[in-house]
């Protein structure tokens, strides 16, 4: 990590929060669990942040589904599925992102709401990924069947993988009520152009895309033309895909993480992915329930500005 390239990220997170660019936050739902577990409560709920198409408040923690979902019924992962939904529900999140290419996974999110009556509470967001449009019809209508929903909050076309014939789908979806808001989703750098010059010439109410502390570059483009373009952004891969929690989790937490009410590596990361105000909400991945409850204590107190990063900069090695 470059000192150039950390400064000039913070300094762009103080541009957009002057401008306004995400919203002001907002407390909504349960309190979140304490560390002891995830049913016991916190004092201080999830933040939230404003969709920009529609002004309605979104809990800016979720759940991730890919890998961690995929499990098979009457497995030891599948009995501690329901545990993570709670875990999120509890917290007063709501956004659950799943995807076809992730296995079982929107079958697991559909049976696991169900069970639990608790479809009412959950946000969720799934994708579109084929190529044509009558494949694409095919595909969307089994999530819905899989998800066990009449309705979708929000359809992601995955990977940008023919966008053009699916977004035509997506509006029409969207005026016919089957979903409420429609985006467009990528996981790496090499497909910012295209992704970049899609969001330029299209409306879109969300994009997904990476962001963390060791992939930052999203924060350059991406963001402050979400930003501009009054798109939400949800953020997969906050922890670097796993890889930047693995090699931190045997260090201490530094000092200076209690300033900002960090108890956790998982904690500190989320919240400098939420430093960034055009962020709308990150949805980290997990198939543990102490995880989820750990993940979502990131959305309470303090979220760390620029100027907070840039004190901190050295401690990074940057």
């Amino acid at each position: 990590m470059r000192r150039a390239d950390f400064l000039r990220l913070a300094a762009g997170g103080a541009t957009l929060a002057m401008a306004g660019a995400a919203g002001p936050l907002h407390a909504q739902g349960a309190a979140p669990p304490a560390p002891d577990g995830p049913t016991k409560p916190q004092t201080m709920p999830m933040l939230t942040r404003p969709i920009p198409a529609s002004g309605e408040a979104l809990p800016v923690i979720g759940l991730g589904t890919w890998q961690g979902f995929d499990a098979a019924p009457g497995s030891a992962e599948y009995r501690r599925l329901p545990a993570v939904l709670q875990a999120l529900f509890d917290a007063g999140g709501s956004v659950i992102d799943s995807s076809p290419m992730y296995g079982r996974a929107e079958a697991v999110a559909g049976e696991l709401l169900a069970a639990a009556n608790s479809r009412n509470k959950a946000f969720v967001a799934t994708k579109v990924w084929t190529r044509g449009r009558a494949e694409g019809l095919r595909q969307m209508n089994d999530s819905l069947r899989l998800l066990q929903t009449e309705w979708i909050e929000l359809m992601q076309i995955h990977n940008l993988v023919d966008w053009r014939t699916q977004l035509a789908t997506l509006r029409d979806w969207k005026a016919a009520g089957r979903i409420r808001y429609l985006g467009i989703t990528h996981y790496t750098p090499v497909a910012y152009g295209e992704l970049e010059a899609v969001m330029r010439t299209e409306r879109f109410d969300f994009v997904q895309v990476n962001y963390s502390l060791d992939e930052r570059d999203a924060g350059q483009r991406i963001l402050p033309l979400a930003a501009e373009r009054g798109m939400a952004v949800l953020i997969n891969r906050p922890f670097g895909g796993g890889g930047l929690l693995q090699r931190l989790r045997d260090r201490p937490l530094p000092p200076w993480a209690g300033e900002v009410g960090a108890t956790s590596w998982a904690q500190l990361l989320l919240k400098f992915v939420l430093s960034q105000p055009a962020v709308t909400c990150a949805i980290p991945g997990t198939s543990r329930p102490e995880h989820m409850a750990d993940n979502a204590r990131a959305a309470t107190g303090r979220i760390p500005d620029a100027a907070f990063w840039r004190r901190h900069a050295e401690w990074f090695g940057v």
